[in-house]
């Protein structure tokens, strides 16, 4: 995320936030987005997505840089949910960008305090056979917190119980990605559960799944 300018990356936050109100997934002040950033001097840190404020009325300004300690510079508080952004960016290099949302059938389901298992093969895209729910605890808390790392352990996503969801990705756009096939497979899945339950993939099946996903959309040279 180095090559990107600060600037560049707080307008990008931005778009991403009235994206998720215009798609369904967030409403007023609700949800909030982070993407790993570096201050001036290089250091690592985050820019966040500030509280309180609707996505709509969001100014570059009012997005708030973090440091990995939690030390925050800007003109805002940061969202409620900084501990979680904070945890997730520190601990699993390999992701960019955080979203957190409470969209209508991710926080349906996330209500039944249950995971989501593999009745589709698209939960692979995931990470796995099933997408976990962590255990219920106080918004912006710190258990919260550690309940949303664990749950996301070689996963792009979690519901968060009574709550919403979480999706991460390499980049901005890969959460909101994420963050858009989760909603479409809690709608499915809640579907499904009114007729009774439905048959689940084995997990050879789900190993096969994301062993086809590992060549999905690359191109190959054909002489």
């Amino acid at each position: 995320m180095q090559n990107q300018s600060e600037k560049a990356l707080r307008v990008s936050l931005i778009e991403v936030s009235q994206k998720l109100v215009v798609l369904g997934l967030n409403q007023g002040t609700s949800g909030n987005v982070s993407v790993r950033s570096y201050n001036q001097n290089g250091e690592a840190g985050f820019l966040i997505t500030p509280s309180g404020i609707a996505a709509d009325k969001l100014m570059p300004s009012d997005i708030v840089w973090m440091d990995f300690s939690g030390k925050a510079v800007g003109e805002r508080s940061a969202s409620s949910e900084w501990r979680f952004h904070l945890d997730i960016l520190k601990n699993k290099p390999e992701v960019n960008a955080v979203v957190h949302t409470h969209s209508m059938f991710a926080t349906t389901l996330s209500t039944f305090r249950r995971d989501m298992p593999a009745f589709h093969y698209m939960i692979a895209l995931c990470g796995g056979d099933n997408i976990r729910c962590a255990p219920y605890a106080l918004f912006g808390s710190q258990q919260l917190s550690d309940y949303a790392l664990n749950a996301l352990q070689d996963r792009k996503a979690c519901l968060l119980a009574n709550h919403g969801m979480i999706a991460v990705g390499e980049s901005l756009g890969k959460a909101l990605n994420i963050t858009q096939e989760v909603e479409t497979l809690c709608e499915q899945y809640l579907h499904a559960l009114q007729v009774g339950e439905p048959y689940i993939l084995s997990a050879q099946d789900m190993l096969e799944v994301q062993e086809k996903f590992k060549g999905y959309g690359v191109w190959t040279k054909k002489d």
